[in-house]
């Protein structure tokens, strides 16, 4: 199939590859000139481990192409995938301009049959306002999808290649079996495809990352208050997740979600809601924990040092919102940084990937360091903010020896409290008792 993909970010570039890599002739788009040049020579702009390899041997293969003209490719195009960015707006809505925009500029270009697939993020009503803007430019009744994406950053690729479901909201039977074609490479196992109407795929992304967001949330005022009253969270924890009902998913405490989805999600179906004069209680609050949860190492660090954190030397391990991903938007780690600094603190930073992300922000006001250990280096404290892998078992003895102050906070619970006191450390995670 004869596929085109409007927007090389994160969702356009990984579902432009992986269909090409399943035989169809993809054709990705983007307005931004240095970017498709850089995608031409192999240079991938986002970190998403095993896209780079994909890219190259589909472009190679003839099958990925990459252009900055949407003129040249839509006409000959069986789908049109617009995967354009929806930022969150001032106001806390999705920003569609350049949604909009895009649909301006193919309608001149579609060919009559041609599928219509928005791949980003969007309101409920927005697939039937894009229809209605189309079938207005064009004259004719054209054939359109919402398509939302379930991708995990860090995972995306087997997300993509080995999808929970596939969803599809369409106006017409016929686009949803051009869409079972399309998918049927990745459907062998059996996961579900889901055909429903417009306004209910647009929902069932919301909702999805809302409520993985509410979980999130939810057990993390839970470790607070484990922590408040003498018990451990990762206990509560494993009591909870048996219950078949509740499961072990998004159960992990930490210092709160990041990245470019939930809290964007969250705050987009907080103002469709109010738009719609309902008063979104859940919503709001998992919004507030959330952003309670990310200043709650620095309480710790305050408590620690008897309020003091001047002159203080603090190491960071993890910058991304999560690991495997160079993605820092919304991370937790860059409002404790911001904290610290403005209290006078001098800070140190790792991360195995998104180091360059955080220095064009702070620049010369961070330390960065390549490698973790390095940044102990005469700490008065360590925190950590992202579990990537090799933070899980490092040389303790070393961390002792590194560290000014055998200080750890650790905000997402990499080590057990007891095994930590044990060596020596004073060991603080979240919603943890020590003793």
């Amino acid at each position: 199939m004869r596929v085109v993909m409007i927007g090389t970010g994160y969702v356009g570039l990984v579902t432009g590859t992986c269909f090409a890599d399943s035989g169809n002739d993809v054709t990705c788009v983007d307005v931004n000139q240095q970017k498709i040049e850089g995608l031409k020579r192999g240079e991938i702009p986002i970190y998403e481990p095993g896209l780079t390899e994909l890219v190259i041997r589909n472009a190679k293969a003839g099958r990925l192409h990459f252009t900055t003209s949407l003129a040249e490719v839509i006409p000959q195009a069986q789908c049109v995938f617009i995967a354009v960015g929806t930022p969150q707006g001032d106001d806390g809505a999705a920003d569609l301009s350049a949604l909009w925009k895009v649909t301006e500029q193919l309608a001149p270009h579609l060919a009559a049959d041609a599928v219509v697939v928005v791949k980003s993020t969007v309101p409920v009503g927005t697939n039937r306002g894009v229809y209605d803007r189309l079938k207005q430019l064009t004259g004719r009744e054209i054939n359109i999808c919402s398509n939302p994406e379930f991708l995990k950053e860090g995972c995306a690729i087997e997300d993509f290649t080995r999808p929970d479901r596939v969803v599809v909201g369409v106006l017409r039977p016929e686009v949803a079996e051009t869409m079972r074609e399309l998918y049927r490479p990745f459907l062998r196992t059996e996961n579900p495809f889901l055909s429903m109407g417009l306004e209910s795929a647009e929902m069932t992304k919301y909702v999805a990352n809302c409520m993985l967001a509410t979980k999130i949330s939810f057990i993390n005022e839970m470790a607070n208050l484990c922590e408040a009253v003498g018990a451990n969270i990762n206990d509560v924890r494993r009591g909870i997740g048996h219950d078949q009902r509740i499961g072990f998913q998004f159960l992990f405490p930490g210092v709160g979600y990041g990245g470019s989805c939930f809290p964007k999600d969250v705050r987009a179906l907080i103002a469709v809601s109010e738009k719609h004069g309902l008063k979104p209680q859940v919503l709001e609050a998992v919004d507030e924990v959330n952003d309670h949860q990310k200043h709650v190492l620095f309480h710790k660090l305050r408590q620690h040092f008897e309020g003091n954190l001047s002159g203080r030397k603090i190491a960071v391990w993890g910058l991304s919102f999560k690991p495997r991903t160079d993605d820092i938007r919304e991370a937790p780690s860059l409002v404790l940084i911001e904290q610290l600094l403005k209290a006078g603190a001098a800070v140190t930073v790792h991360d195995p990937v998104a180091i360059e992300n955080v220095k064009a922000i702070y620049g010369d006001r961070l330390t960065y360091c390549a490698h973790h250990y390095d940044t102990l280096e005469g700490a008065d404290a360590l925190c950590i903010l992202t579990e990537w892998q090799e933070f899980r078992n490092p040389d303790f003895e070393y961390l002792l020896h590194k560290l000014k102050s055998p200080v750890i906070f650790d905000g997402r619970n990499l080590w057990d409290p007891q095994q930590m006191a044990a060596r020596g450390f004073v060991y603080s995670g979240i919603g943890l008792h020590n003793t």
